[in-house]
């Protein structure tokens, strides 16, 4: 016969996630007060969707701060960080250009 009377209490629930690491997140830069007209980088890394979900974004940021601008930068190498390739100096100087960057995985 088949025992029903256990308890939720009888089992141990795992979750999938590790011990959260006890240092909160931080950016690299601070982050901007306002993105009215500020220039936003947007970095496409060559896969399918990057460009279609960026121009989705760029609607939308241009939607809201009218004075925004933005400035495009597709990767050269497909799935290699640019700073390694021959195009560091031309992404070097894109970066430095821009006030913020908004980069898709677009698989």
């Amino acid at each position: 016969m088949l025992d029903t009377t256990k308890r939720a209490a009888d089992y141990e629930v795992l979750g999938p996630w590790p011990e959260a690491d006890p240092v909160p997140a931080r950016g690299i830069s601070k982050r901007l007060a306002s993105l009215e007209g500020k220039t936003i980088g947007l970095f496409a890394n060559g896969k399918r969707a990057a460009v279609p979900m960026l121009e989705a974004l760029e609607r939308g940021l241009k939607a809201k701060y009218p004075s925004l601008k933005t400035s495009w930068y597709k990767c050269s190498v497909f799935n290699t960080p640019e700073i390694l390739t021959h195009g560091k100096e031309k992404f070097e100087a894109w970066v430095r250009g821009v006030d913020a960057v908004a980069l898709t995985v677009g698989d």
